[in-house]
């Protein structure tokens, strides 16, 4: 079976049980604090994520998989190109995961592919594979099986292949033996919880959504809170700050798979220009990959923040064209577009500007 996943683009797999019942206390505290923000879904299903039987009846195992999305063409000093972007401010950043193609049709298509094989193996059984798709319990699944520990940024870390990679789930109906956890290998580093521009790892493996910059720009429909807005810099589809700064990942391993290589529209792009998309050419340029989630109005929300934070400290050439884009959505039909870029324009405010707050 490792050898049919590792065929399939899958870097490790595992297999854990179902019984997750010791760290319910865990997900319930978490709940009960709000640190899921507006994620309904996860109050919604409440202990579900944390009961694989109750989501899907007759599940015995649950098989884990891991697959690395690093582009093909990834350099070594990755860690320091993608920082290096972050001292680029007209420049906008999208989370690598997200520059290709949308993890979840590609790894779920994949599992099916290795049911298929399983299938030939032990005959007809009955499985639904996942992969943040439902309300699983995904990192929990994974550590319990040995994909790796929990780091203190609380995502997933090995110690071969540090956090850059996804997780899929096949919840099977008959009794496979678990592969052994392993054990925590963060020490006494703080980097993940150092570097957070927002504060949003408030404890070691404790995150605020709330705060979270991938939060913000991807599952918030709302405003994006203005004691935030400075912290954002020019992230403006998610935030890889915490992954580019852990020593683990300079382990990460690179994809096999080219849906997951970079696509040209969305990397090394000026604000300005992204800014400048209409309706039509977001959905061109997104057509087939994740950040197809959020609409065009929140594209231009999570732009008109950066431009905001560009504008500040902008040389005066810059400041007139990041102004001029800025002034170009000053009427926009949304009144969450106007009220962003009217605060953007407001960190070096000019004759005419509309009005904030």
């Amino acid at each position: 079976m490792r050898t049919w996943a590792h065929e399939l683009g899958f870097s490790h797999i595992g297999v854990s049980g179902v019984d997750l019942s010791s760290a319910e206390p865990r997900l319930l505290e978490w709940l009960a604090l709000g640190y899921h923000g507006n994620l309904q879904y996860m109050e919604r299903y409440g202990l579900k994520r944390a009961r694989p039987a109750e989501l899907l009846p007759g599940t015995v195992s649950v098989i884990t998989a891991r697959m690395p999305y690093l582009p093909r063409s990834t350099s070594p000093d990755w860690q320091a190109l993608e920082r290096a972007r972050l001292d680029a401010p007209t420049e906008g950043v999208v989370s690598l995961y997200a520059r290709g193609r949308d993890y979840h049709k590609v790894v779920r298509g994949r599992l099916r592919k290795l049911c298929d094989r399983i299938e030939t193996l032990v005959g007809p059984f009955g499985y639904r594979v996942f992969s943040d798709s439902a309300p699983v319990w995904e990192k929990e699944l994974a550590s319990r099986s040995g994909q790796g520990w929990r780091g203190k940024h609380s995502m997933v870390l090995s110690r071969d292949a540090g956090s850059m990679f996804f997780l899929g789930e096949i919840f099977v109906d008959f009794p496979m033996e678990p592969t052994e956890p392993v054990s925590e290998h963060c020490g006494t580093c703080t980097a993940c919880i150092d570097v957070c521009p927002t504060g949003a790892i408030i404890a070691p493996g404790v995150v605020d959504a709330r705060r979270c910059i991938s939060y913000l720009t991807i599952e918030s429909h709302d405003p994006i809170p203005v004691e935030l807005r400075a912290l954002m810099g020019n992230h403006i589809y998610g935030c890889d700050d915490c992954q580019t700064i852990c020593p683990w990942n300079k382990y990460a391993q690179k994809t096999e798979i080219p849906d997951f290589d970079e696509r040209s529209p969305l990397v090394g792009q000026q604000l300005v220009d992204l800014f400048a998309w209409d309706e039509a050419t977001f959905l061109k340029n997104t057509e087939g990959g994740p950040i197809r989630r959020i609409d065009h109005v929140r594209w231009l929300r999570n732009i008109a923040v950066a431009l905001g934070n560009a504008l500040r400290d902008a040389d005066e050439t810059q400041a007139a064209e990041l102004r001029t884009a800025l002034l170009s959505r000053a009427h926009h039909e949304s009144a969450m577009v106007r009220e962003h870029v009217a605060w953007a324009l407001a960190q070096r405010p000019g004759p005419g500007d509309p009005v904030w707050p």
